[in-house]
């Protein structure tokens, strides 16, 4: 019998790494196949495949957004797609896979030129470094949240719990660009890229080039790494030089240049002119702002297009910029909310499944786990997405409407919890629900009865 591995990650490796392994799961289990899945998720890597698995492995199906240590396949039949591909058509995914020969070496999604798998590509490294990246600010954010219940201005006073509570919540957002820029590197070139770019990193948050200098100084290094590991040939007795010496040194050398005479200065105006840009919006733009953002998070619930509202979202955290992360967990919520709305209002119109799914997805968009509706995405597309995508606009709109603030970049329900964490709470909660019964009421309005 055909032995089948998956490894299955996404950015934040919360939702799509195991929806993806369960969905690999069952379709295998279905087709009477063996599969073991590895996740590689927040918690870790967990089931992790063996040289042994490896090597008895008829094919490997990678389903995966961000680095996934894919050197270990070399010489194996690999399926390459996203974590959201794997959800959506596991089955297919699986088939393909048992068609495989030992001669087809990588097949990708679907057929792509050359400068679309390298923008794919260089997602991928971006999205790692973004991974990586999240947890401190969760962590930051939350903490400084905390800070706030001794009062808004508490921390202010040295030796307080409130001040020694936003100092760690201080550090790890400090952290923030540093293991963006390092991680980046790190998914492009591996371990010799991971200290240059750590360090370019640092040195863009210390000119105030911020987020964006950590993007520009993780593929610097990263790539200029890669090259001089490609190019640079030494004799064997030195050769073990090129990682701990000579590219720490070099790439970090002319990263570091590039910093200081090349790149912060203008990141650091064009960072400098975001920020006041968006703290002089008025409401009309902010408004905008919001369902454009909004709108964003329900395109594809967790892909590319939720993640870049997200990334940019976090990322504002850092320029003490609340309001657009507001609206982008607003508008992230709205979706799972509104499809076990439908099923509740609308039970007709969906199978006993799909009625027990739109309870879990309720607990999902609770916690702001977009990916709680990509089942029903999936299975009615035209009519699911479109509705999502107006009510989530609306939810992000009205948050910035209503001037709401979020401090911590997730959390969902639970967060809003934690006093002073969300500003105007009663409003944001106002938010989330009219883009809840917008989407749900649409939702249950363009379906159509299920038929016995």
């Amino acid at each position: 019998m055909k032995k089948l591995l998956a490894v299955t990650a996404c950015p934040t490796g919360i939702a799509h790494t195991y929806m993806a392994a369960e969905a690999l799961t069952n379709s295998a289990k279905e087709k009477g196949i063996e599969i073991k899945v590895e996740t590689r998720g927040a918690v870790g890597i967990e089931n992790e495949l063996t040289a042994s698995d490896i090597a008895q492995a008829h094919a490997i199906i990678v389903a995966a957004d961000m680095e996934a240590d894919e050197s270990r396949f070399k010489g194996k039949p690999v399926v390459r797609v996203g974590a959201a591909d794997a959800i959506k058509n596991a089955d297919e995914l699986i088939s393909r896979a048992l068609a495989m020969e030992p001669s087809n070496t990588v097949i990708e999604a679907a057929p792509v030129q050359e400068n679309k798998q390298q923008s794919a590509s260089l997602y991928k490294h971006l999205m790692s470094g973004v991974s990586f990246m999240i947890p401190l600010v969760v962590a930051g954010g939350l903490l400084i949240a905390c800070s706030f219940i001794f009062g808004v201005n508490a921390f202010k006073e040295e030796g307080t719990i409130a001040a020694h509570l936003m100092g760690i919540g201080g550090a790890a957002m400090g952290l923030m660009v540093p293991v963006l820029s390092g991680y980046i590197a790190y998914s492009i070139a591996g371990k010799p890229g991971l200290a240059p770019g750590l360090i370019g990193g640092m040195l863009s948050a210390n000119v105030g080039a911020g987020f964006l200098g950590g993007l520009l100084t993780g593929i610097l290094a990263g790539y200029l790494a890669k090259l001089i590991i490609s190019k640079l040939k030494l004799p064997k007795s030195l050769e073990s030089l090129k990682p701990i010496l000579i590219i720490p040194f070099v790439v970090t050398l002319i990263v570091g240049l590039l910093v200081y005479y090349v790149i912060g200065t203008p990141v650091a105006a064009l960072m400098n002119w975001l920020v006041a840009w968006l703290n002089g919006l008025g409401t009309a733009n902010a408004v905008l702002l919001g369902i454009i953002m909004g709108g964003m998070m329900a395109v594809d619930m967790g892909g590319p297009v939720n993640k870049a509202a997200y990334t940019v979202g976090t990322a504002l955290i850092a320029s003490q910029i609340y309001g657009p992360m507001a609206a982008v967990m607003a508008a992230g919520m709205v979706p799972p909310l509104a499809v076990a709305l439908a099923t509740f209002i609308a039970k007709n119109k969906f199978t006993a499944d799909e009625r027990e799914a739109g309870k879990a997805a309720a607990v999902l968009g609770l916690a702001f786990i977009s990916e709680g509706a990509i089942p029903f995405a999936a299975a009615d597309p035209i009519r699911v997405i479109p509705s999502c995508i107006i009510g989530s606009a609306a939810a992000g709109g009205l948050s910035m409407a209503f001037g709401c603030l979020l401090r911590a970049p997730h959390g969902g329900l639970f967060v809003m919890l934690i006093p002073n964490a969300v500003t105007h709470v009663e409003l944001y909660l106002v938010a989330i629900a009219a883009g809840t019964v917008i989407s749900g009421l649409l939702i249950s309005t363009l379906k159509k009865p299920k038929t016995v």
